[in-house]
């Protein structure tokens, strides 16, 4: 295998020529054997960094600063890494010291390699086409490395609406399936009053539907970026159109409406923004954790538990107890919840620990929030595909539950009175009779009454009716 030296303030270094990374890349590698997850795990960043230093490249050709022959070579080297070439070639831990500085260097070398191949000369020969002189011009990694995070962030948020829009719509199609199964609902686990299986998943839907907005709100967050801001937001060593200029490069290399911030020294140090989509990460976790516990206590049983519906059967659910099923898709998107969840204190940890004019933390908000939508992405995808659209009712099972509940009592109170109600509801209690047979045998109602009243349709709504 040849190599070639490279050099930089440490010292020289012997760097294999199958690859396209260099010596401050070699040397990051060496030192962050972290998570064992690098760069290349995430190819949405990869290719947000690439569009990054096209951006600049445009820009800073027609600002004069950069030549023709290496602002092409450049743009090419980004356009094949953004096609999906060389992200074996980001071989940096995602966590790592520096600030991103190691990540910056390690698209800078990889962009500079690829473009000397093309313009006829070998790995290394920087002299040509420099990582920092000239992939790097006019930025700092304080201000390319952010901007490619929020390029990326923007995509990934993206991605997950639709997927959150995909569980949206499993629920919205049941419920209307389910329209006409009437059932008992609960509060604290107890017989509260009837409804319908059609209202329980519609609500489902609704709940997910909010938090779709949520997470576009969150998304707009991520266009305002600080590229320009080189390396504390004061622009230095940049042209002084550099910023304006850029903006309307990244824009059109992108195709979205990213903006420069009004103040770039804040926008270098602010990871607010950061804060917040982690927590509408963690709220659209906790509510989805919550409908997946509705899930395995609905189908709970088969003959002891809930039992009003049945998840698909997935696979065996024991090594010891033979014929058992369990709930396997709504438990393992609680467990990519409760991931997200936790996740969330790591990265407001990682934000309030900005010092000064730079936060040096963002490699690790990087890797939790990319970690977070990537499994939740995935989970909610699988729940709406293994599970929620093979989910059946059991009506009779469903109206059993309803007819046989003191919960019924609660739709006869307008019509006997909250004394007579109380009193039934102890007696049914205590004998195990049911509300129905003993509200007849009291004379309290005739059949036909008792009948009209505890329709399914006449007990999910709001109807008139006399006060006792």
């Amino acid at each position: 295998m040849s190599t070639r030296i490279e050099h930089d303030l440490i010292g020289d270094k012997e760097i294999s020529n199958e690859c396209y990374y260099g010596v401050q890349t070699a040397r990051a590698a060496e030192n962050f054997h972290i998570t064992g997850i690098t760069l290349a795990k995430f190819p949405t960043f990869i290719t947000s960094l690439a569009k990054v230093k096209k951006a600049a490249a445009l820009a800073n050709f027609e600002l004069g600063l950069l030549a023709e022959n290496k602002k092409n070579v450049i743009c090419e080297a980004c356009d094949e890494i953004i096609g999906g070439q060389y992200h074996d070639q980001f071989v940096v831990d995602m966590f790592q010291g520096g600030a991103g500085t190691s990540t910056n260097m390690n698209a800078n070398e990889v962009i500079a390699n690829i473009g000397l191949e093309k313009m006829g000369h070998k790995k290394g020969d920087y002299k040509y086409l420099h990582p920092n002189n000239d992939v790097n011009l006019s930025q700092s990694t304080n201000d390319a490395y952010p901007t490619a995070l929020r390029v990326a962030l923007f995509e990934k948020l993206g991605e997950l609406t639709v997927s959150m829009s995909i569980i949206k719509n499993s629920f919205a199609k049941k419920a209307l399936e389910f329209k006409d199964i009437i059932k008992m609902g609960r509060t604290q686990l107890q017989d509260a009053v009837p409804m319908t299986l059609e209202q329980e998943f519609r609500t489902y839907a609704v709940m997910i539907g909010e938090d779709i907005q949520r997470v576009i709100e969150a998304q707009q967050l991520m266009r305002e970026m600080n590229l320009g801001a080189t390396a504390i937001g004061t622009g230095i060593n940049a042209h002084p159109s550099y910023a304006k200029t850029v903006e309307g490069k990244l824009q059109e290399v992108t195709g979205r409406p990213f903006v420069t911030a009004g103040d770039l020294v804040e926008a270098t140090q602010d990871t607010g923004a950061y804060v917040q989509i982690s927590g509408v990460l963690k709220r659209v976790a906790t509510k989805m954790s919550k409908i997946c516990n509705d899930l395995r206590l609905l189908s709970s049983g088969p003959r002891t538990g809930f039992g009003e519906i049945n998840l698909p059967a997935m696979q065996p659910g024991s090594s010891i107890m033979p014929g058992k099923v369990n709930p396997v898709m709504p438990e393992v998107v609680n467990q990519v919840c409760f991931q997200v969840i936790g996740t969330d204190v790591a990265v407001t940890m990682a934000c309030e620990g900005g010092q000064l004019q730079l936060n040096v933390f963002e490699p690790v908000i990087a890797f939790n929030l990319f970690n977070s939508v990537n499994m939740m992405k995935n989970a909610f995808e699988a729940l709406a595909y293994t599970c929620v659209d093979g989910i059946t009712a059991n009506p009779e099972r469903c109206k059993a539950l309803v007819l046989n509940s003191i919960g019924l009592v609660t739709a006869l109170n307008p019509f006997i009175g909250y004394e007579n109600s109380t009193s039934v509801a102890k007696e049914a209690l205590e004998t195990g009779g049911s509300v129905y047979d003993i509200v007849l045998a009291r004379g309290l109602l005739a059949k036909a009454e008792l009948d009209d009243i505890i329709k399914p349709e006449n007990m999910i709504k709001p109807r008139t009716y006399e006060k006792k």
